[in-house]
């Protein structure tokens, strides 16, 4: 027979078990629960699905993973922990979703901080374009161009002719200057009267 003192009996599972295996409460007698934290565990997933189902939420199911890696929410996809970033707010120290998902939601969540578009949005711009940049019509789109004084996005660009247009301040009288003196068509300012300058048509 066990001793007493020893161990305890689950309401439960009905089981008699060491009392390591149930959770403190300071409103018993004996300072434990009436049932085992196995019992309770279970008790606490049923009554949560029943709460979640009840607000018309989904409930996760819960999977098992081998140790050393970890569920993936967004994706669905078990990871090893080294594809994860570390947090250390976390129960486990790992971030909730994985680094390939953090990076997807990173990049959506920066198109519409900064350029009020959606990744679809972006995506059907780059479709209208054929994929490739609209003022080299040679490489790949991959840079979203917007004017910075309206902030309305124009299109989306290659690095080297959106870097260039930036670098030209936007002003497409200077674009045309420049694309005139690549043709051969230099020019030079005529002074008209002291430091004020005309410039050709």
């Amino acid at each position: 027979m066990s001793d007493p003192v020893e161990s305890k009996r689950c309401t439960g599972c009905e089981q008699i078990l060491p009392l390591a295996s149930f959770a403190a409460d300071g409103n018993r007698r004996d300072g434990l629960q009436v049932r085992c934290r196995q019992c309770v565990a279970e008790y606490s997933a049923v009554y949560y699905r029943r709460r979640r189902e009840a607000i018309g939420k989904t409930v996760r199911e819960k999977v098992d993973v081998p140790p050393g890696r970890k569920l993936c929410r967004a994706c669905g996809e078990i990871k090893p922990h080294s594809d994860w970033h570390r947090n250390a707010r976390a129960s486990d120290g790992l971030s909730t979703r994985c680094k390939a998902c953090r990076a997807v939601r990173g990049r959506a969540d920066h198109l519409k901080r900064q350029y009020g578009i959606t990744v679809a949005e972006r995506d059907g711009m780059v479709a209208d374009q054929m994929g490739i940049c609209c003022i080299c019509l040679a490489a790949p789109a991959a840079h979203v161009d917007h004017c910075h004084k309206t902030g309305k996005v124009r299109g989306v660009l290659c690095f080297n002719c959106n870097s260039a247009i930036g670098k030209l301040g936007d002003n497409p009288d200077t674009v045309r200057r420049a694309a005139a003196y690549l043709e051969g068509n230099s020019w030079k300012p005529t002074l008209v009267a002291p430091g004020v300058y005309q410039l050709p048509s």
